[in-house]
Parts: C-alpha cells; sequence; structure tokens
C-alpha cells in the first residue's frame, strides 16, 4: 500500500462516525416505523391472548394449547413464494409489487386483529383459536414482505443499522402490544366500561395502531423494482398457470441459493451462530426463579434494566456491522454472546442478589441484541436475488429459528443434570461450533463478496 492510500485510509474513529451518522438516514427511518409494526402483533395472539383468556375463566388446559396458535410464524417460507412471484391487485399497480404487499399485509392485519377481539373465549374458544390463526398467518405474511422489503430497500451498508432499528422498534411494539394492552383494558375497567367489552375494546386499539406501519410503506420508495421485474420474467416467473408459476418461483428461490459456493455450509452455520445465546435464553426465567428469585424481582429487571440493555445493544451492533467487515463483526458478536453466559455461572455462585442479576440479565440481552442485529444483516447480505428475497430470507430465518424451537428441547435435561454454574458453561461452549464455521467460511473466501459490496458501497456513499 502506497503512503497516499494509506493516508488516505479512514480511522477507526471516522468509521464510527460515518457509522452513527447513518442512523439519521431516512431510509433507515422508514425501518423504523416498520419494525414498530411487526413487533405489535405477536403477542396478541400470544401471551396477551392468554392472560385475556385466563381473565375471563378459560381453564389452563386450553389455554396451554393456544399456544399451537404461533405455528403459522415457524412455516411462514411455504407461502413465501406467493409474495415473490404474484402483485396484489389494485394496490401492485398503484404502489409497487413490495409496498402493495406491505399495504395488503397490513389491511389484513387489522381486520384480524378487530375479528380476534369480537370473539369470546369462554363461550366459544374453538372460535377464537380460527381466529388466532388467521391472525397469526397474516402477522407472518407482514414479516415475510417487511423482511424483504428492507432487505431490498436498504444499502449494502445500511443493513446493520437498519436492523439495529428494527430490533428496538420491535421490542417497543412488542411493549405495546403486552404491557401496554393489558394497561388499557385495565384504564376501560376504571372508567366503567362493561367487562364484556374491555378487551375487544383493547384489541381494536392495537389494531390502529398498525396504521404507523402502513404510513411507513406509503413515505417509502418502491426498492429495486425493475431489476427484480426483470429477473422474474426472464425466468418466466410472471407467466403461465398461477400454480406453476409459485412452484416456479419456489423452486428458482432455492436453486439460486444452492447455487452459491459452500450453501450448505452457509445453512450449517445460520443454525449453529445463535446456539450459545438462544440455549442460555431459553432457560434464563426457571434458572432465576430456581435460585431464589421472586417473579415480581425477575419482571421488573427483565422489563426495566433488560429492555434498555437491548436497545443499546441494537445500536451497538448497527455500530459494529458498519465500523468493520461483516465476518469480523460476526466474530466480535459471537464471542461477546459467548462470554456473557459466564455472568450467569457467577450468579448461580452468588446466589439471590438483585444487582447481579440485573448485571447477568442486562449483559445476556446487550450481547444478544448485538448479535442479532449483525446476524441478520448477514441473512440479509445473503439475499442477493431481488426477485427471490421474499422466499430466501423466509427460509434462512426459518433455519435459524430451528435452535430456539428444536435443539433447545433438550437444555432443560441438561441443567438438571449439570446444575446451573456448569449448564451456563456449556451455553458458552456451544458457540465454538458457529465460531469455527465462521473461520472455515472465511479462509474459504466465503465472505469475499459480500465485503467487495460493502466497500464500494461505503466508497460511492
Amino acid at each position: 500500500m502506497t503512503a497516499a492510500e494509506g493516508m488516505q485510509k479512514p480511522s477507526l474513529g471516522e468509521r464510527m462516525a460515518r457509522a452513527a451518522a447513518v442512523f439519521l438516514d431516512p431510509r433507515v427511518l422508514i425501518i423504523l416505523l416498520l419494525g414498530f409494526s411487526s413487533g405489535l402483533p405477536l403477542a396478541l395472539s400470544g401471551s396477551t391472548l392468554l392472560l385475556w383468556m385466563k381473565d375471563v375463566g378459560v381453564d389452563l388446559g386450553t389455554i396451554g394449547l393456544f399456544s399451537l396458535v404461533g405455528v403459522p410464524y415457524t412455516i411462514k417460507f411455504l407461502w413465501a413464494p406467493i409474495v415473490d412471484a404474484f402483485q396484489v391487485p389494485i394496490l401492485g399497480r398503484m404502489l409497487g409489487h413490495r409496498r402493495g404487499w406491505l399495504v395488503f399485509s397490513q389491511i389484513l392485519l387489522m381486520a384480524a386483529i378487530v375479528l380476534l377481539g369480537f370473539q369470546n373465549p369462554l363461550v366459544s374458544p374453538w372460535m377464537v383459536a380460527l381466529a388466532a390463526v388467521i391472525f397469526a398467518t397474516a402477522s407472518a405474511t407482514q414479516d415475510i414482505v417487511i423482511d424483504a422489503f428492507r432487505v431490498e430497500y436498504l444499502p449494502t451498508e445500511n443493513q446493520a443499522a437498519g436492523m439495529a432499528y428494527f430490533v428496538a422498534a420491535y421490542r417497543i411494539g412488542m411493549l405495546v402490544s403486552t404491557a401496554g394492552a393489558v394497561a388499557l383494558v385495565a384504564y376501560f375497567e376504571h372508567i366503567g366500561v362493561d367487562r364484556s367489552l374491555v378487551w375487544t375494546y383493547g384489541y381494536a386499539a392495537m389494531a390502529a395502531l398498525v396504521v404507523i406501519g402502513m404510513a411507513a410503506a406509503l413515505l417509502a420508495k418502491e426498492p429495486r423494482e425493475k431489476e427484480r421485474e426483470a429477473e422474474a420474467e426472464a425466468a418466466g416467473e410472471r407467466e403461465g398457470n398461477p400454480l406453476f408459476r409459485f412452484f416456479r418461483a419456489a423452486y428458482a428461490a432455492f436453486a439460486d441459493f444452492f447455487s452459491k459456493r459452500h450453501a450448505l455450509l452457509i445453512l450449517l452455520f445460520v443454525v449453529l451462530y445463535k446456539l450459545t445465546d438462544t440455549f442460555a435464553g431459553v432457560m434464563t426465567g426457571p434458572f432465576v426463579l430456581d435460585i431464589g428469585f421472586d417473579k415480581a424481582s425477575y419482571a421488573a429487571i427483565v422489563k426495566g434494566v433488560g429492555l434498555i440493555a437491548s436497545l443499546l445493544g441494537g445500536v451497538a451492533g448497527g455500530l459494529l456491522a458498519r465500523a468493520m467487515p461483516l465476518s469480523r463483526a460476526l466474530l466480535v458478536a459471537g464471542v461477546l454472546q459467548a462470554i456473557a453466559n459466564f455472568t450467569f455461572s457467577w450468579l448461580a455462585w452468588l446466589g439471590v442478589n438483585h444487582l447481579g442479576l440485573a448485571i447477568a440479565i442486562s449483559t445476556e440481552n446487550f450481547t444478544s441484541a448485538i448479535g442479532t442485529v449483525v446476524f441478520v444483516a448477514y441473512l440479509s447480505a445473503l439475499c442477493t436475488s431481488p426477485a427471490h428475497t421474499a422466499t430466501q430470507f423466509a427460509l434462512l430465518t426459518a433455519l435459524a429459528s430451528f435452535g430456539r424451537t428444536t435443539l433447545s428441547s433438550i437444555t432443560g435435561f441438561v441443567a438438571a443434570a449439570t446444575g446451573w454454574m456448569v449448564f451456563f458453561m456449556l451455553c458458552a461452549a456451544a458457540a465454538i461450533p458457529g465460531l469455527l464455521l465462521l473461520w472455515l467460511l472465511v479462509k474459504r473466501g466465503d465472505f469475499a463478496e459480500i465485503e467487495a459490496r460493502e466497500r464500494a458501497a461505503v466508497a460511492a456513499a
């Protein structure tokens, strides 16, 4: 490298300053609003719905079965090709392919929330179940569209910053639809609204908040439309029998992804990277209660200190991914996630200590948010075909959730057999396979193209 080139290379401080400036990009702010819209619905068919059912006197056995209404979130990749292959009538022509789907899915979501809110869990639990499944399907469809829109809308170098805002707004949306919805219902009861209507009004208020995401869709510009349509038309994915178009789009999406070098290694890395964080997260609640903390202390620290740490971690993850190559950011985030587990081993040794709990929870939430932002930036970078973004990203996120939904099922047995101190040490060790795969992918050059695109985008900015 020449002296002139060395002088032109920005310092770490300059790179961090540029990274911070990205958070003011209007496109990133659009993603903030969409993050809120994506986080808002999840609890309304989950924890908030179960609380409503308990409040009106539904038996615990029936309540437990309602956890199954979340299945659409785990199988959403099955209908993601529809979002790629078909344009929504009228809205698609008016707004473009992705924005048309955004507004359409949000209209469906608002209608589904209202439909669910008008049911009576005590009188007709099966109608509630049907409405909840319709709602979860509409919500999962919105997630498919928002993920595809975000990947295409933001430049490569802004993906991590966008995801940082997205994660923060997503958590706020979840908080609004849990604590916010319950507080609103309690207020309606306090002012004398009939108890049979308070939850209906609460759900109607949540439906109205979907307008925030709809406003973001209308304010944004349609991303990569010409490129996406040209690629789809070249593959014949806009012609012929609708069923053939669906399967053709699905096949093309998978074929495009598996044409990548070392595609199977990449998919294995996607499964393994977050295991260290996932294994610990699944057992954090039982661990805290088992060593002697009461539920009130745990809830206060998780909702208070934990939320703040998550928001700060999201911003830190965005800065980290912007300030260094993506492979190095993944390495740093992976190591931090692993190290955070030792704070729980320390807490197991320490016992009931509220400051210790706050330190452990905040450390875990902070590092987990960093890892999530950097990891999703990587998943976004893998989706290079604009005609198949929705399908490919839905597949990757389904694989990424495999550890949480399947592999983590053994964690309770491991904790019982080893004790809490050793269990969290093993959770830290669970990071090693993913980090080794990361090293192998770097050595084999799988990050070269991604990081070349990042450098070119930053240089052009």
